[in-house]
């Protein structure tokens, strides 16, 4: 007999019970478990126990549960897609956050009638209700199955496995290389949706083969996948790449390189709103702000280590006379520069430099996204220098601003994380213990709930890392403080202290935008293109009802600009209706109608994006309500 141990719960069992036995017996009715934990390893429900071992159940709605029903699902897909289409060749299938997909080699491209054929096969499948067996055998005997298929990808992962045998899963008479685990049977896929198609390299390399990767989700309850697939129709309607060309706020273009964005008048517009707001609370705060080059010499980047560690995402040489030039991935370097003009004293510091510095990075073109993930960005970028005594005190203000920065810009929740050393880094243990320290007395003295993320700062130093929530309930990377102990050892960055000796200068890398191009991609799926009025490239729009009233329009137009807000005047020869509806599409704040009773008595009908007519309003009142909902940024 074996001992078994399940919920700290312990009864002997025959040597080769299967797990699911001991969970009935022990348990009782185990419908909400997908599979076990034995010893820590995930293993499928029909595995047997030959030595006394605990147990723990992995129930389907948890990550783990997730993780296995996808997985299972994404071979269920590959079992359709073979049966649909049996000279396709089958590369890898994982599950992914909210997901899954496999990638597959085909000729001809799929199309969305095929996936609809392939969803109809894995119902089929699914309603078979065939078992998932695993089978662990020999690298010769699995190429001896792959080898006639001419599955040249997994052959080429067999290869790769280390150890001499590799482990199948077989459903029905689909064939799979796997280390699972996986469910019981195809028939306890009870909720699963196609989503998509993509292209993808094989191991993610250019110069490998393209494949076509299909996407697709799985739920334990069809109540859940319909929740999940409303939330991304949302999403699709939020898309800022449909956004963007819907409201006119940006392009790209090919012809002028990928991954460049180009902003046009009205996201010009925000993003002047952004900045001028960002520099004015920079300099409240005792910020100066700088201005660095676009390129600099090889030489720089070299001492900074960049060429050494960041090499892959840097744009190749630029030859000037002879002498190397890169275009910048950071500002670093250039504000060090700066500060190194002169000697610097304990009374000077800290010193605060911040720019908006547009910067280059090399971005493989299969993860390039729109606003989201670029080559060429501005980003909010500052760096402190200071000394040991006054690190507390600079995180505090840094977390502070970013709190402040994101509540102002309507984001509201968010979670903090702190990522502590790993195993290989830059400078001393005890330097490592004093920021890591100093980093967590200033998120507990603001009373900030945090998570720590053990290991999980880059080598030169300890960060806060904020990760931000949007409207629909997904987590965007937002600011981050970054501690260096790198750079300021590489450039010799030191100041003279009370002792008269140069000591190492403390130094803090922070960004509470990110990037512009970033944040205005999640900006536009926050507020679903719907910014608020601080905000708003247009503002108000003035509609006269026919053209006998264009003067008095003009004349508004000319008295709300002149206080500074952002207004035009709809003077085309339309319908009042038309032109209401579609600056509703504009999604524009405000509508002034103005006919003929309203210069009559001297006033303007006043109709809100949200709430319809309000009233009617005399010029001076509309510009107090017009200044006091601008002030309250909503």
């Amino acid at each position: 007999m074996i001992k078994v141990t399940v919920n700290q719960q312990t009864q002997e069992f025959p040597p080769e019970t299967e797990a699911w036995k001991v969970f009935k017996e022990i348990l009782g009715e185990t419908c909400n478990i997908t599979a076990a934990e034995l010893e820590g390893r995930a293993v499928d429900l029909n595995t047997k126990l030959t030595a006394d071992c605990a147990l723990n159940p992995i129930e389907k709605s948890s990550l783990q549960g997730l993780e296995i029903l996808r997985h299972s699902a994404s071979h269920v897909m590959a079992q359709a897609v073979k049966r649909l289409f049996p000279e396709v060749k089958l590369a890898i299938g994982p599950a992914i956050e909210n997901g899954f997909y496999y990638d597959f080699d085909l000729k001809t491209p799929f199309t969305p009638e095929d996936l609809e054929k392939v969803e109809a096969e894995m119902a089929k499948i699914i309603k078979e209700n065939l078992p998932f067996s695993r089978k662990v055998v020999s690298k010769d005997d699995a190429r001896e199955i792959f080898g006639p298929q001419n599955e040249v990808y997994k052959l080429e992962l067999i290869a790769d496995i280390p150890g001499e045998t590799v482990s199948l899963y077989t459903c029905g008479e689909f064939t799979d290389l796997c280390a699972g685990p996986h469910l019981g049977s195809s028939g306890k896929i009870k909720a699963f949706k196609l989503l998509s198609v993509a292209g993808a390299y094989w191991r993610g390399k250019e110069e490998n083969p393209q494949l076509q990767r299909i996407y697709g989700t799985a739920f334990p309850a069809k109540e859940e996948l319909a929740a999940y697939l409303e939330m991304l129709a949302e999403a699709e309607k939020r898309d800022h790449r449909k956004l963007g060309k819907q409201l006119d706020l940006f392009s790209m273009h090919e012809d002028g390189g990928a991954g460049l964005i180009y902003w046009h008048p009205k996201a010009a517009r925000i993003r002047r709103v952004i900045e001028e707001f960002w520099y004015k609370e920079h300099y409240k705060r005792g910020y100066e702000v700088v201005y660095t080059p676009h390129i600099a010499k090889d030489k720089v980047w070299k001492t900074s280590g960049h060429l050494d560690f960041y090499k892959e995402n840097m744009y190749s040489p630029i030859d000037i006379e002879g002498q190397d030039y890169l275009l910048k991935p950071m500002n670093c370097p250039f504000h060090i520069m700066i500060y190194k003009t002169k000697l610097r004293s304990y009374r000077d510091l800290p010193i605060r430099l911040a720019e908006m510095g547009t910067v280059y990075r090399y971005e493989r073109s299969g993860v390039l996204h729109g606003l989201l993930r670029v080559r060429g960005f501005t980003q909010d970028d500052a760096h402190i220098f200071c000394t040991p005594e006054q690190l507390g005190q600079e995180m505090i203000g840094a977390v502070e601003l970013a709190q402040f920065m994101l509540k102002t810009f309507g984001f509201k929740e968010y979670q903090v994380f702190m990522a502590t050393r790993p195993e290989s880094h830059a400078g001393t243990s005890e330097d490592w213990d004093i920021a890591e320290a100093t980093l967590e007395k200033a998120l507990q003295e603001k009373a900030i709930p945090y998570e720590k993320d053990e290991g999980g700062a880059v080598f030169y130093g300890p960060k806060i890392d904020i990760k931000i929530k949007d409207s629909l309930g997904r987590f965007w990377q937002g600011p981050t403080i970054q501690f260096d102990f790198n750079l300021a050892s590489r450039f010799q960055v030191t100041y003279r202290a009370s002792d008269g000796k140069d000591h190492s200068v403390f130094m803090v890398h922070r960004a509470v935008l990110g990037s512009l191009e970033r944040f205005m991609g999640m900006l536009i799926e926050h507020y679903a293109g719907a910014f608020p009025l601080w905000l708003s490239p247009v503002q108000a729009m003035i509609i006269p009802v026919t053209e006998q009233q264009n003067d008095y329009a003009r004349k508004l137009q000319d008295q709300l600009r002149a206080e500074g807000f952002r207004v035009e005047t709809d003077l085309r020869n339309e319908k009042m209706g038309l032109k209401i509806r579609e600056a509703q599409l504009e999604k524009i704040p405000y509508m002034l109608v103005v006919g003929e009773r309203e210069i009559e008595s001297g006033v303007v009908a006043v109709r809100e994006r949200k709430e319809g007519d309000i009233g009617k309003f005399t010029p001076e009142q509309l510009l107090a309500l017009l200044k006091q909902r601008e002030s309250e940024k909503i």
